[in-house]
């Protein structure tokens, strides 16, 4: 799916949840729809707001600290938080329309990525480097494969077994043709991967901590220069 279908569909689910809590103001006297909106369905209402807004926006957005600002507010019945958390919903999905937020796949992927280099680097100085190595390897690889998608690089070969995801070396090489990055910054992939099935295969004497050490920084430093 590419990035403009996602975001359509993004903002489709949180202009649903906009018109769900705008049957209930057209129907109500009151400004937090208490006389139509029983506290058990605001409270749905609001979990379902609130996970879609992280699910779209990302943890640490603006939008769900807004939202998490809102949640946790005392002395406020949850029919208003409702009302509240949907001004949120609003203008998170004006922002997806008129290209604000150039990408979510984009904001979903570096947040999954930064969690999986944070497990890395904790393994590392926990003093588990052949677990730490397997893990951001991993993470380069799933990285790898995101700027593919966006370059219009497949990330498939067919064999005779049918459709299966290319190897991470190939991918490497192919996203090089692609001019996705340098030759050098092939060769550091290449090193960095080599290192990961070391790892994945048992084959711990072959490598030191520091090495890990150097993996993760690299990694990290390449995501930064090659957004995905």
């Amino acid at each position: 799916m590419s990035s403009a279908s996602t975001n359509a569909v993004f903002s489709q689910q949180l202009d649903s949840l906009v018109a769900e809590v705008g049957q209930f103001q057209a129907r109500s006297a009151y400004d937090d729809c208490s006389d139509v909106m029983s506290e058990q369905k605001a409270v749905e209402i609001a979990t379902r707001a609130y996970a879609a807004i992280e699910r779209v926006s990302g943890k640490s957005s603006a939008y769900s600290r807004q939202a998490e600002e809102i949640q946790q507010e005392s002395n406020v019945c949850e029919q208003l938080k409702v009302i509240r958390v949907t001004g949120v919903l609003s203008s998170l999905s004006a922002d997806i329309k008129a290209g604000h937020l150039k990408s979510l796949v984009e904001l979903i992927h570096g947040e999954v990525f930064a969690d999986f280099i944070e497990m890395a680097q904790y393994l590392l100085e926990s003093g588990y480097k052949d677990p730490a190595a397997v893990v951001a390897g991993s993470a380069l690889e799933g990285h790898l494969r995101q700027i593919a998608k966006n370059c219009g690089v497949t990330i498939s070969t067919t064999t005779a077994k049918g459709s299966e995801p290319k190897k991470a070396d190939q991918l490497n090489a192919d996203l090089v043709k692609a001019g996705a990055y340098s030759v050098l910054d092939q060769k550091s992939v290449t090193a960095w991967l080599d290192l990961r099935n070391k790892a994945a295969h048992g084959r711990y004497t072959e490598y030191q901590k520091e090495q890990v050490a150097l993996l993760i920084d690299g990694v990290r430093n390449f995501v930064v220069r090659y957004s995905a």
